[in-house]
């Protein structure tokens, strides 16, 4: 397993911009598929974006598609992402994930967050209308 510290959360206006990073340790960091996921107060944790750990190939829920980006940066074992056009309903929690990639597993593996094996802490994002 990786340890996962998420920054870059805070308050922003609706129709602004943040951009998210979780850091993780270990020398293995390029092996592991990466998710963000999103938890709002008395709701489910649910899956905002993955990319996969050796084509990089993304994948995004629908809410956010056109909006959101995730990247990552395997020489600094870390995994952006880059939110704008912000909207109050995107205020919550952001939780960095990380799993141990296999290439044959299909994009809705991703989107799964008991699938994943290694959690940050969290970062909270509160959008203002």
């Amino acid at each position: 397993q990786v340890q996962l510290v998420e920054s870059g959360g805070g308050l922003v206006q609706a129709g602004g911009s943040l951009r998210l990073s979780c850091a993780a340790s270990g020398r293995t960091f390029s092996n592991y598929a990466m998710g963000w996921f999103h938890q709002a107060p008395g709701n489910e944790r649910e899956f905002v974006a993955a990319i996969k750990s050796t084509t990089s190939n993304t994948y995004y829920a629908d809410s956010v598609k056109g909006r959101f980006t995730i990247s990552r940066d395997n020489a600094k074992n870390t995994v952006y992402l880059q939110m704008n056009s912000l909207k109050v309903e995107d205020t919550g929690v952001y939780y960095c994930a990380a799993k141990w990639d296999e290439w044959y597993r299909r994009s809705s593996y991703y989107s799964g967050w008991r699938n994943y094996d290694s959690w940050g802490q969290g970062t909270q994002v509160t959008v203002s209308s």
